[in-house]
């Protein structure tokens, strides 16, 4: 049995005293996914583990943006070539990228009378279908010309789906509708100029109302593989399905009431559905963004950048925007099961999700961030960010891992590529290390598929929380197998890692790419500086009482999680024992308490010392004190004033070199074994009541007041003296007492006590 208890026993004790055996030293978690930000990435991604792994590369690019609003994305046969929906006056323009994926030229291919075009759509013959807004405009442009107009009775069209060469669908705001377009009957149609409120007038022009929501905004349409259509609101951000039959030629009726309705697969508040993303065996996922603001507000840019689309330079800085108070959501609905949230980001506006093999792409904002979620492995990434604030286009090229990415704020185009053989590259934001210290190692938990020498690491440090003024160069840190990475004699109250990867090793990765590099979380280790320790609180307790120190409490056998995971600290152990220690009266004795604070923890010893007015020579009265307090026996000791000193050092771990000390000069201590003087005492009656008043003086401590006791056993005390504030050496007490209470009695004894206890007796009769 005691085989079996001893390292239970052991255990117990190390836990005890594991916080004097903490180290001095601090340490900083680097979790790659929370302290780089997307738009320090080059090369590389952060993973919701914590890692930083290989991930592709965003270049930027150079070429002026044809308009201040890029609203949609187009493909044509030709792979290099791109039609753009933009604003704010209604242009319709062809991209077409360099192969340097950083230029790009445009020219205008049409212009409509809306100023937003927020829906494209290429028809096999060439021609475009074009959805606007604000005046809710459905529009047919075939050689640059517009050959067909409807007003429909909305305010926006937000979306359309080709069903086939002659049918498609559109998405429509203000009111959720959706509309059926006969493309053959509609480009036949010509150009309406009012607009049509009549649902026989829409038919007979082709266009037939099929759906309808009681959300304000039909945002998104997806067409499923069943032949159902996914469809997403705003400003509540429900999803829904429209059945097949809901559309289907057979199953059209003038009549609403006969009209085939949605179902909800998800109902939200305050939600906008940005994007919709149908899989072949019947999954859906989507895109949501949870704000009070709708993305079209988001997107739009302040009145003083509204012509940034033509003045931005050549290299445009990162956009300045307002930071994004919302979330985001990246759900995902089985074919048939139940809605789940894979991802959910706050203060990020998710735009667009497309789908790389098992990895899903969200392009958002409001700081231009790149998302993803790998399927398999359940985990989010965080890709390159761009310069500008939202990404709001994300279209696959020919070339497979290769991506358009429509920018605004400031717009633009860049390209996304998985296989690109870019620089590898990641900083981290601003590292908070608490206090000001000197930095030691840097170490990873583990490096995956790249060698230390691969690796250049370097930090630079700053003494002030600002993000770009007051920081030191960056300074390489050297590699030592067994210390890891460091530098000598850097110092500051917040850090930057700066991570370069030279040659990476061929490989797989789960976010795509060609390398799986991956590199743990990181730890920081640092030296805080040592600040000398404060006085928080320090007190002369009244004289004549003492304490009986309560024993140390053996450890209990129970040791709770949060004791192992944090250990209480020795002194707060024993100051807590103290706080239970039983106060007893002990004529001449002396008890001193104070509380002293080192901020940066270190153990303390206390010596406290007195000195007599008029005196030089300090006496210890407690040396090499761990607790704080001292009790001590004045009656040796003369009446006088004393002066109090408190020395607090710092003790081990810390060495002696470096233990630091601070003096306090505290309170004064009066020492006083002489009774007050009665100058004067008397009884009188005065009607109904005996007054008694006494009249008295103390050399030393002030009078705290007066007890009387009659010879009929009646005892009375007053400590309020006659002119109402207890604040001098010399005081006058009177107290009435009704004659009744006291009408048996011949005599009193009247005691007038000072505030350090002693008292001098006078005996009274009236």
């Amino acid at each position: 049995m005691l085989r079996a208890t001893f390292p239970t026993l052991a255990w117990l004790t190390v836990t005890a005293v594991s916080a004097l055996a903490e180290p001095l030293s601090k340490k900083t978690e680097i979790d790659f996914f929370r302290d780089v930000p997307s738009r320090n990435l080059k090369g590389l991604a952060t993973r919701s583990d914590g890692r930083l792994v290989a991930g592709p590369v965003l270049t930027e690019g150079t070429t002026l943006a044809p308009a201040p609003l890029l609203w949609c994305l187009e493909p044509t046969p030709d792979p290099s070539k791109w039609w753009i929906g933009t604003g704010p006056d209604g242009r319709i323009f062809e991209a077409t990228l360099g192969t340097d994926q950083s230029t790009y030229t445009t020219r205008e291919i049409a212009k409509v009378q809306d100023p937003q075009v927020f829906a494209l759509k290429r028809l096999s013959d060439g021609s475009i279908l074009a959805g606007t807004s604000p005046k809710g405009a459905l529009q047919l442009i075939r050689d640059g010309q517009p050959v067909a107009r409807a007003l429909l009775p909305v305010d926006s069209i937000f979306d359309l789906l080709l069903l086939d060469n002659d049918t498609a669908l559109a998405a429509t705001g203000n009111p959720g509708r959706l509309y059926k377009i006969d493309l053959k009957v509609f480009g036949g149609i010509g150009l309406i100029v009012d607009k049509i409120t009549d649902a026989r007038m829409l038919a007979d022009r082709g266009i037939t109302l099929v759906g309808e929501i009681r959300d304000r905004n039909l945002r998104r349409i997806a067409l499923l593989p069943d032949g159902g259509i996914a469809a997403g609101s705003s400003p509540k951000g429900n999803v829904y399905v429209f059945p097949r039959e809901s559309y289907a030629a057979s199953a059209l009726s003038a009549d609403p009431a006969s009209r085939i309705g949605p179902v909800i697969l998800q109902e939200n508040r305050d939600g906008e559905v940005t994007d919709l993303l149908a899989q072949p065996n019947g999954d859906l996922y989507a895109t949501i963004v949870f704000a009070s603001s709708s993305g079209e507000s988001r997107l739009t840019p302040p009145a003083s950048a509204s012509k940034s689309g033509r003045d931005t330079p050549e290299t445009p800085p990162p956009a300045q925007v307002e930071r994004f108070g919302g979330r985001s959501a990246l759900v995902w609905f089985p074919a048939h099961g139940f809605p789940e949230t894979l991802t959910a980001r706050a203060n990020t506006a998710f735009y667009r999700v497309v789908r790389q093999g098992d990895l899903l792409l969200m392009a958002g904002g409001e700081q231009g961030e790149i998302a993803g979620y790998d399927l398999n492995a359940r985990l989010s990434l965080t890709f390159p960010g761009s310069i500008s604030s939202q990404l709001n286009g994300l279209a696959p090229l020919s070339t497979p891992g290769r991506y358009l990415v429509l920018r605004n704020n400031a717009p633009g185009l860049a390209v996304l590529d998985f296989q690109a053989p870019g620089p590898r590259e990641a900083e981290t934001r601003r590292l908070d290390l608490t206090t000001p210290a000197q930095l030691g190692a840097l170490r990873f938990n583990r490096l995956r598929q790249v060698a230390p020498g691969d690796l250049t690491l370097e930090l630079r440090t700053s003494n002030g929380s600002d993000e770009v003024e007051g920081w030191g160069p960056w300074t390489a840190l050297r590699a030592d197998p067994d210390q890891g990475w460091r530098s000598d004699a850097l110092r500051g109250r917040y850090a930057k890692l700066r991570i370069r990867i030279a040659a990476p090793t061929a490989g797989k990765n789960a976010t795509g790419t060609a390398d799986a590099i991956e590199l743990d979380r990181a730890t920081l280790f640092a030296l805080p500086q040592n600040r000398r320790p404060t006085l928080a609180d320090f007190r002369v307790l009244t004289p004549g009482f003492g304490v009986i120190a309560a024993a140390d409490q053996p450890p209990s056998a129970v040791v709770l999680l949060s004791q192992v995971m944090q250990p209480p600290r020795d002194e707060d152990r024993r100051k807590g024992n103290f706080l239970t220690s039983q106060v007893v009266p002990s004529p001449g004795a002396q008890v001193v308490l104070w509380t002293v604070t080192d901020p940066d923890g270190d153990a303390l010893t206390y010596t406290f010392s007195i000195r007599r007015d008029g005196e030089s020579a300090w006496v210890d009265v407690g040396a090499g004190l761990r607790d704080g307090y001292v009790q001590f026996d004045t009656a040796h000791l003369p009446d006088g004033v004393y002066f109090t000193r408190l020395v607090a050092r710092e003790a081990a771990p810390r060495p002696a070199a470096e233990q630091l000390s601070q003096h306090f000069e505290t309170d004064d201590l009066i020492i006083d074994h002489t009774a007050p003087e009665a100058i004067e005492a008397s009884a009188r009656r005065d009607g109904d009541f005996l007054a008694v008043t006494v009249h008295g003086r103390d050399q030393l401590s002030l009078l705290e007041g007066i007890e009387i006791l009659f010879n009929n056993g009646v005892r009375e005390t007053l400590e309020q003296p006659v002119d109402g504030v207890r604040d001098g050496r010399e005081e006058t007490f009177t107290l009435r007492v009704p004659i009744a209470k006291v009408s048996n009695a011949t005599s009193l004894e009247v005691t007038l006590y000072d505030t350090a206890g002693n008292g001098t007796a006078r005996r009274l009769s009236w």
